[in-house]
């Protein structure tokens, strides 16, 4: 009798080891976040970088800075040998005090004129030769002024002072190096060092021609660097190039971006992968992609299921179970048809069409509801790699089915 018994256990336990998997993954329809993004390169570049260089001419005789300092707008960059400024400025101080000297002179014969001229000492030859001579001195005292002025500024210049607020990016010149002027030399003049502000950098990234059409400026981006691999930088697309880039048979278009760098962690040339974001929804209800069935392999899938393709098709051409359809226009594969509209006592009355199907391409998924399968037409929004939005005919307590095996897509 026991052995009886134990035959019959194991003949049940062979059997329940026997039965097939069911050919489908029971997935809940649940709230989540959808993002949509266009991935490209690019490397971190300064927005604007500055050469510096020194309106005096003559050797470098103190530079204080190195690459990578941060400086301030008016701190010493660079010192240029002063001598010949100097000997300028002192020759100029030396010119108007002379001119001041023949100026008193002028001024105190024009009077001795004016007063000789009114006792008719003099002719009017005489009063006008010592007017000419007096408005002559005016003159040479305000050209030595304007002398004086130059020279100071060129002492001046050989102060070279940081124009902005900024990083040393490198050093052109160094100390003993014999630097010539852009005001004097035809070629430009001699950089000393490079500089940029790096509150702000830029990224211009290559975006392919079938996703460029989706980024607008202003849209947000996401940066991430080898150096930091476990952090991300936020930023904003700042403009899409008109001109586009061919690249190995593949057309590309630079897209600027902008990225807040307040730590200044993100140096110029570090290699960026640059995550654009299309489109985003938070919170929606969501199924994955691999549960949507198209109008034209519905019947395949329903197949798989074991249910009946004729009356999957039945049931999909149900008005109780389409998408309820707008209040003006209802979408039938993919076309947009005016709904009818007719006067009833003084109200306007909707009559849509019976078998109106979902925007778009007009996915159904198969869901399980009071413990059957049944087939579901879904309005659906943004999509990402995984997962589709839903915007109409199915809820939170919904569960669709993912085929697996040879039974998926």
């Amino acid at each position: 009798m026991k052995a009886a018994t134990i035959a019959l256990l194991a003949g049940l336990s062979a059997c329940a080891k026997a039965q097939p998997a069911p050919p489908y993954q029971k997935i809940p329809v649940e709230h989540r976040d959808i993002v949509v993004s266009a991935t490209a390169s690019g490397v971190i570049q300064p927005i604007l970088t500055l050469s510096v260089k020194s309106k005096a001419s003559g050797e470098i005789l103190e530079e204080p800075v190195q690459t990578g300092d941060e400086v301030k707008q008016g701190q010493l960059l660079a010192r240029i040998d002063p001598r010949i400024p100097q000997s300028n400025l002192t020759q100029a101080e030396a010119n108007l005090g002379v001119a001041q000297a023949q100026l008193e002179t002028a001024t105190a014969q024009l009077k001795r004129s004016e007063a000789l001229f009114q006792s008719q000492s003099i002719t009017q030859a005489g009063l006008d030769s010592a007017r000419l001579a007096s408005a002559t001195a005016q003159a040479a005292v305000a050209t030595a002024q304007a002398n004086l002025q130059t020279a100071k500024d060129a002492m001046q210049d050989t102060h070279v002072r940081a124009p902005i607020n900024g990083t040393v990016l490198e050093l052109d010149a160094v100390l003993g190096t014999v630097i010539s002027s852009p005001t004097n030399d035809v070629g430009g003049g001699t950089v000393i060092l490079k500089m940029a502000n790096l509150d702000t950098v830029q990224v211009s990234a290559l975006v392919d021609e079938t996703d460029v059409g989706k980024v607008q400026p202003g849209v947000a981006v996401t940066i991430s660097v080898d150096a930091f691999p476990h952090r991300t930088f936020d930023g904003i697309v700042l403009k899409i190039e008109p001109q586009a880039q061919v690249s190995q048979n593949v057309t590309m278009f630079p897209v600027e971006v902008n990225i807040p760098n307040p730590e200044h962690v993100l140096k110029p040339g570090m290699n960026t992968e640059v995550e654009i974001h299309i489109g985003q929804r938070q919170g929606v209800l969501a199924v994955p992609n691999a549960a949507l069935r198209t109008p034209k392999d519905v019947a395949s899938a329903a197949s798989v299921l074991g249910l009946d393709s004729l009356a999957v098709a039945r049931q999909l051409a149900a008005p109780a179970d389409a998408p309820r359809a707008s209040a003006d226009t209802t979408r039938d594969g993919g076309k947009l048809h005016a709904a009818e509209v007719r006067r009833s006592g003084g109200r306007h009355t909707v009559s849509a069409p019976p078998a109106a199907a979902t925007p778009g391409p007009g996915y159904i998924v198969f869901a399980l509801r009071g413990g059957k399968i049944v087939p579901v037409s879904i309005a659906t929004g943004l999509t990402d790699q995984d997962y589709i939005e839903v915007t109409g005919g199915l809820a939170e307590k919904d569960t669709v089915l993912v085929l697996t095996g040879a039974g998926a897509r």
